[in-house]
């Protein structure tokens, strides 16, 4: 099985955002090439919102080139045999957490966000990982800073994407 038909059974698989989950479906149906950097017409991401339950905190990192603070995720590699082994890599990449063990029940929300040309969309399948007792981050090159945050200080340096995953992410933890 290909990256692209992982991707195309988890989101026939997913529940909720069925719109959003369309137009995923619609554009690697267009695209055989929609899971790539080089699809100009908008690519397939994965993410991961890295979370210490027992701490009640979420790690983000201030991303270099857009100056946000975000989830971990990127862009899906060769490698990458399915989605959530994308995002589960890019979050310890991001992370220097190994041990990384993705929430069950599949992607927790999606999000479609514009970015410059030439890729236009990132179309991104967003998972949550749960961070090992005593996790310490590292910060990689593709961060200008990497730092826990409480639930409720989230809403205050992040997005209303990252605050979405955030809440969906503590529904399925039921916290």
């Amino acid at each position: 099985m290909t990256l692209h038909d992982d991707a195309v059974l988890v989101l026939k698989g997913y529940e909720g955002q069925e719109e959003l989950r369309q137009a995923y479906l619609d554009h690697l149906s267009a695209h055989p090439d929609g899971m790539w950097k080089s699809c100009t017409a908008g690519h397939v991401t994965a993410s991961a919102l890295v979370v210490d339950p027992e701490g009640g905190r979420v790690l983000l990192t201030l991303h270099r080139k857009l100056r946000m603070w975000l989830q971990m995720g990127g862009h899906c590699e060769p490698g990458d045999p399915t989605l959530a082994s994308a995002a589960r890599r890019e979050a310890a990449e991001e992370s220097g957490i190994e041990g990384l063990t993705l929430l069950p029940g599949g992607p927790v929300t999606l999000d479609r966000h514009a970015i410059p040309a030439p890729c236009n969309w990132h179309l991104d399948v967003q998972y949550a990982a749960l961070a090992p007792a005593g996790s310490v981050a590292a910060i990689s090159d593709e961060s200008l800073d990497l730092r826990w945050f409480r639930y409720d200080e989230v809403a205050e340096v992040a997005d209303a994407s990252v605050v979405r995953l955030l809440d969906a992410t503590r529904a399925r933890l039921s916290v």
